[in-house]
């Protein structure tokens, strides 16, 4: 299972991480958007019911009330009147007052409050009766026991009146129930949205990250091989769990770097055969050379000792450019052997130093030495001399007439550290990164003779070593040249 999500994650493109990533995230915030207008439609259908139906029933409670005391007004006055009008009176307020009634039983109201209602009917019927009871003897001129008919006249009254009070108190109470129950919807709606609206938010945050990771890490190690091209690994091995687009450009890249190793390879090995039979040929006209400058081939003129010199140098440097190739190829082929031994580095420095001393004295340049004991190191001393002749070389070749050349010798902690500096011109910060590659050099310095491979094989070997390589300077301020070696 957890293969199959890995192969459905390599195979979803950019755009359709996108689309999955925008379409959860409108997802979340539809659910959020749907729950809110629910809640909001409960507060609407609430306060309707409060407007609507409990305002509506305090208003008609009111009018019930005002209706049932005016009735009470008209009845008393007709009994001790017996004014017509004061009757008629008394009929128009009772059906307003049954009007009133029945439009509150119309209302949406709780059953209880109807049950309320009903007795109010009940009461209301009673009072009504016993009024046309004694309006009918008020009109026959009978007697009847009055006290008792105002009695019960006024407990049916009385019993109506708080029968809407008791209405008027449920009414009150539903209101507030409606209104507690809104807060709290209220307050529960907003800390669910809250709530929603932060995991929204995280979860963008956290599906933003992912998807930017999985475009963005693969583009990191595609930048990562790209300096690794420039720097001369040409190994096909970028695999990258990405989309597809990615992916393929990944497929492009391990194709090239097969490409550019054929080509490097094809290219050293050409440098290597070239070099191994220009060096024959270059040993004999050397030779030659020498032989006739030494007279072997019969008496030679001053002009002409002057040119077979000439022929002798170039030749000399036909051939150290033969060898350092060859010395390249094999470094970077691997078939270059060392012969590791435990040895001092020191004596080394000394003879290096007494190597190059006559062309210091020439150039007029101090050599400064600074050396502290160092621990016997496992090293190739040929392949460490050809480095320390190399760095001392170009220090001294780079350093103008009456200045310093500076090696030192220290250790560090496992580690021994040698230091070669110079007053020279210096490296622009922009050619640091590259100095060490094969055939480069920094511009402005090939009126100097040179191949551009001294450092290259200085770095080699030092690598072969176990050690690193690299260079601290400042354009116009000199140059330091420093190698690590474990000790």
């Amino acid at each position: 299972m957890v293969c199959s999500l890995q192969v459905m994650k390599v195979k979803l493109s950019i755009l359709f991480r996108l689309f999955l990533g925008y379409f959860f995230l409108l997802g979340l915030a539809t659910c959020l958007s749907v729950y809110v207008i629910v809640q909001l439609g409960r507060v609407i259908d609430v306060t309707r019911s409060i407007i609507l139906v409990d305002n509506s029933l305090m208003s008609h409670l009111k009018d019930l009330t005002d209706t049932l005391l005016s009735e009470t007004r008209c009845e008393k006055k007709y009994l001790i009147e017996q004014d017509s009008s004061l009757y008629e009176g008394f009929l128009k307020s009772k059906g307003e007052f049954e009007h009133y009634l029945s439009e509150a039983r119309l209302l949406d109201i709780t059953i209880e409050a109807r049950n309320v209602l009903d007795n109010i009917a009940d009461f209301h019927l009673t009072y009504d009766a016993l009024f046309q009871e004694e309006a009918d003897y008020l009109k026959d001129g009978t007697n009847y026991n009055k006290e008792w008919y105002a009695k019960e006249k006024e407990r049916a009254v009385n019993a109506a009146i708080e029968e809407l009070v008791k209405v008027r108190l449920l009414s009150q109470q539903g209101i507030f129930y409606k209104v507690k129950n809104l807060s709290e919807e209220g307050t529960r709606s907003r800390a669910i949205s809250i709530a929603v609206s932060a995991a929204l938010l995280l979860a963008g945050i956290l599906l933003v990250v992912l998807i930017t990771r999985s475009i963005t890490q693969p583009l990191a190690l595609m930048q990562k091989k790209t300096r690794e091209i420039a720097d001369g690994v040409f190994e096909a091995d970028l695999n990258l769990p990405s989309p597809p687009e990615i992916g393929e450009l990944a497929q492009a890249f391990n194709i090239m770097c097969r490409k550019l190793k054929e080509v490097d390879k094809t290219k050293s090995d050409f440098f290597a055969l070239m070099s191994h039979e220009l060096r024959t040929p270059l040993t004999a006209i050397n030779e030659g050379t020498n032989l006739f400058l030494e007279g072997k081939g019969g008496e030679v003129t001053e002009k002409q000792k002057k040119l077979l010199t000439i022929v002798s140098e170039e030749s000399n440097r036909l051939i150290g450019l033969v060898n350092s190739v060859l010395d390249l190829s094999k470094l970077e082929s691997g078939m270059l052997n060392f012969n590791f031994a435990r040895a001092d580095l020191s004596p080394l420095i000394a003879r290096v130093v007494d190597e190059v001393g006559p062309l210091a004295e020439a150039k007029r340049i101090r050599i400064k030495r600074e050396m502290s004991d160092l621990p016997a190191l496992s090293m190739d001393t040929e392949r460490m001399l050809q480095v320390l002749r190399n760095l001392m070389g170009n220090a001294l070749k780079f350093t103008p007439r009456g200045g310093m050349v500076g090696i030192a010798a220290r250790r560090l902690d496992n580690a021994v550290m040698v230091s070669v500096s110079d007053t020279g011109p210096g490296i622009p910060k922009e050619h640091e990164a590259v100095i060490f590659d094969k055939f480069r050099q920094v511009p402005g310095s090939t009126r100097l003779p040179g191949t551009g491979l001294g450092l290259a094989i200085v770095k080699h070997i030092i690598q072969a070593h176990g050690g690193t390589v690299w260079v601290e300077c400042e354009a116009g301020g000199g140059s330091t040249f420093t190698f690590r070696l474990p000790a």
